[in-house]
């Protein structure tokens, strides 16, 4: 299939990036850091996401969101990366949403889902425990009691759990894994928000003998496991579009900082060391973008091995966008690491974004199992 977008992608491309870059900008990250924001992230901006129909991309229309694909939610996630908005986007919109959508019982998708896509609700993912993204390691035990079940562990890296009106919570019974949907003001919920280097947001969250009802099982008991799949594989996918997005950005800012700064009387964009450089990171940034644009593609399309292609994408635009923030930070000189320049916020999203649902180490690992691609 081609890897272009088609004329609807490219019209949504048009508008989320002109609304982020309107209403989202690089200071409005700033102006929530520096005010040390209780929530970390701007209740009005994401029921704007609502009203443009970003928050429900993915979720059906008859649920109130726009029945979209994979490709349109790494479009939005691309336009985050641009502009490094703070959002519940990745973990209500991708990951809580997707889960909903292929597990959760019709009652339950009939609450949750519309207040997500009207960006009424946010919802996060509790899945990871350890310092790495290990979703086949889960310690957290899930044991019947009564009419439900009864939860301990520890949960980290939880996608805006401080603020979450609900966190699904992958825990392990007698079948399996299995997924919860838990009120986080149960008794027994600790939520410890963990404000992340690059400003976003993320929770711990321990479960001490967390009770629920049975109706808050989302599918079968041991089936979690299956669900994660296709939701990680979604969310792998926007996270490598939201680091080609950083990337790209970073670029560009970098482009413009060589055409206007002057060094022994020469714009340093003359230097053709630089110049080489700049065209290395370039092609490096086409081939990334291609990458992941070909697996949201496979995502949308249930493509044989799209699982490989999102593993190739996640890794290399993890590689990439790395090498485009280390550039810009060098290209800039001294001034790239100081705080009154952008160029060092998009080096800590890209650090963030690279560890989010496993590194390129994990993913180089699993397409060595798997016998390549």
């Amino acid at each position: 299939m081609p890897l272009i977008l088609t004329e609807e992608q490219t019209m949504l491309k048009e508008a989320a990036d002109g609304f982020l870059s309107e209403n989202a900008p690089i200071a409005h990250l700033r102006k929530l850091r520096d005010s040390n924001d209780a929530d970390g992230v701007s209740r009005d901006l994401w029921k704007a996401f609502g009203e443009m129909g970003f928050a429900g991309v993915i979720i059906p229309e008859e649920h109130g969101g726009s029945g979209l694909g994979a490709v349109e939610a790494g479009i939005v996630a691309e336009g985050l990366g641009r502009t490094l908005t703070p959002s519940p986007f990745f973990g209500s919109s991708i990951l809580a949403a997707r889960i909903l959508i292929d597990a959760a019982s019709a009652d339950q998708r009939a609450a949750w889902l519309p207040k997500i896509a009207a960006g009424e609700a946010i919802l996060s993912l509790a899945l990871d425990e350890g310092p790495k993204h290990q979703p086949s390691r889960i310690a957290t035990t899930a044991e019947r009691s009564g009419n439900g079940f009864k939860l301990n562990g520890a949960k980290g890296f939880v996608l805006d759990g401080h603020i979450a009106d609900a966190l699904v919570v992958a825990a392990k019974t007698e079948e399996g894994t299995s997924l919860f949907l838990v009120d986080p003001k149960t008794a027994g919920v600790e939520i410890e928000r963990t404000v992340m280097v690059d400003a976003h947001n993320a929770a711990r969250v321990t479960l001490t003998d967390v009770q629920v009802d049975a109706d808050a099982l989302l599918g079968e008991v041991g089936a979690g496991e299956a669900a994660l799949e296709g939701t990680l594989n979604l969310g792998r996918a926007c996270a490598a579009a939201c680091l080609t997005g950083a990337g790209d950005q970073a670029f560009l800012t970098t482009v413009e900082y060589l055409k206007t700064r002057k060094q022994f009387g020469k714009f340093i964009g003359e230097f053709q060391a630089l110049q080489h450089r700049a065209a290395h990171l370039f092609t490096e940034l086409e081939l990334a973008k291609a990458a992941t644009l070909g697996a949201l593609q496979r995502l949308d399309a249930g493509a044989p091995k799209a699982d490989l292609a999102v593993s190739v994408a996640k890794a290399k635009a993890g590689k990439v966008a790395e090498l485009a923030v280390q550039e810009a930070v060098q290209m800039h000189g001294g001034v790239g690491m100081t705080d009154e320049f952008d160029v060092g916020l998009f080096m800590k999203r890209v650090r963030v974004l690279n560890e989010l649902l496993g590194d390129a180490g994990f993913h180089a690992e699993k397409l060595a199992r798997a016998g390549g691609y």
